[in-house]
């Protein structure tokens, strides 16, 4: 009866056999394998995400200047230019803010900062379009600010560009 229990307590002792630990540390290279790809892409997505968002606030911006001088005109609190479209000259317009000719009692600013492409690899900004330019032009033509893209050529999960977003 004590070399039963002895040979008991000498097994559980021992720990794991070569073998076994090869087998674990391969199930652990294949579940590694696995996730790496998964959290790329998972971080592809966030910056998708930001893009969105970033390119929802300038334009939501750009839109309620636009609303802005159209109220500030029509209130005659300005007097509009013949050839003014009524859009901002630049982003930072959106940034330092506008009074309208006293339509608002302070200086009403859009955005607190302009925000980054995520996905701007060489520094170059945003791309900007024009009132006048074509809805797909990748040349500014500076007189106002009408709209705004990304400026990358990566394509997207979805398989688009994101500079046609």
């Amino acid at each position: 009866m004590k070399d039963l229990r002895h040979a008991v307590t000498a097994t559980a002792q021992r720990g794991l056999t070569l073998l076994e630990l090869i087998i674990a540390l391969v199930i652990l290279g294949i579940l590694a394998a696995a996730a790496l790809p998964m959290a790329e892409v998972t971080a592809i997505r966030g910056k998708e995400m930001e893009l969105r968002r970033s390119l929802r606030d300038i334009r939501s911006a750009i839109d309620a200047w636009k609303a802005d001088y159209d109220r500030a005109v029509k209130e005659k609190k300005i007097i509009a230019s013949i050839n003014e479209t009524g859009y901002p000259e630049s982003l930072d317009n959106l940034v330092e803010g506008n009074d309208w000719g006293g339509l608002y009692p302070y200086k009403r600013k859009y955005l607190r900062r302009i925000p980054v492409d995520p996905f701007d690899e060489y520094g170059e900004g945003w791309g900007l379009r024009a009132y006048r330019d074509d809805p797909d032009a990748t040349v500014y033509g500076g007189e106002d600010l009408y709209d705004v893209y990304s400026q990358s050529t990566r394509t997207a999960l979805d398989r688009s560009e994101y500079n046609t977003w």
